[in-house]
């Protein structure tokens, strides 16, 4: 284990928030060079999601990070435009081992319900978003998937495996239009779903 953060894979666990949004391609932020995004009638696919990480996993912080499907062979994959967390260590260990550009904030949680949070930099605010759940839970499920940044001008695949209990839910965004989310201000998403008993597992095993 490095001084500031677990060696990959991350074993991860908590509950995370998350919202499917279709955007009109030419509004994207820009993506690098190594990844083609996943676009039907001049519009991509994003995914937000606000994340809570908690124990057993290896390190317990808040996220906040926006993803854009990509085409990846014959399957989808995601690439990592924005993401924000309020922990030194997953800032250095996602920069390093998987090239994700993740940067610090502050963020504030009230689970009273589902969820209202809100994130800011020392510089702006991001975003605000409340959930709320809709329906009982389905059985737990399994998904895996993968991550794809840049690294040294070549696409750099990470693979994720999960497992969770997904439950519809309603959300309602409110998003900075000045901010690095600015794309996605006035804009409802297509479909918000609450991932309960989440698990995990984000990098390579060892060989």
């Amino acid at each position: 284990m490095s001084a500031d953060y677990p060696d990959e894979p991350w074993r991860l666990a908590g509950e995370a928030f998350v919202s499917v949004w279709s955007v009109p391609s030419r509004e994207l932020p820009r993506l690098r060079d190594v990844v083609t995004p996943l676009t039907v009638g001049g519009r991509a696919v994003v995914v937000t999601a606000w994340i809570d990480y908690t124990p057993p996993g290896q390190l317990s912080y808040h996220e906040l990070l926006a993803t854009v499907a990509v085409r990846h062979g014959w399957a989808l994959a995601a690439s990592i435009t924005e993401i924000w967390v309020d922990s030194e260590a997953s800032r250095a260990g996602g920069r390093a081992l998987w090239g994700i550009p993740k940067e610090l904030a502050t963020f504030e949680l009230d689970r009273t319900d589902a969820l209202t949070a809100s994130a800011a930099t020392d510089e702006e605010w991001i975003a605000t978003a409340t959930f709320s759940p809709r329906g009982p839970a389905a059985v737990p499920a399994r998904a895996r998937f993968s991550v794809i940044q840049a690294g040294d001008g070549r696409p750099r695949v990470s693979p994720v495996r999960a497992r969770l209990r997904p439950r519809l839910a309603s959300a309602t965004w409110t998003v900075n239009p000045d901010g690095p989310l600015g794309y996605l201000a006035g804009r409802r998403p297509l479909l918000n779903v609450q991932l309960t008993d989440a698990r995990l597992l984000f990098g390579a095993l060892p060989r």
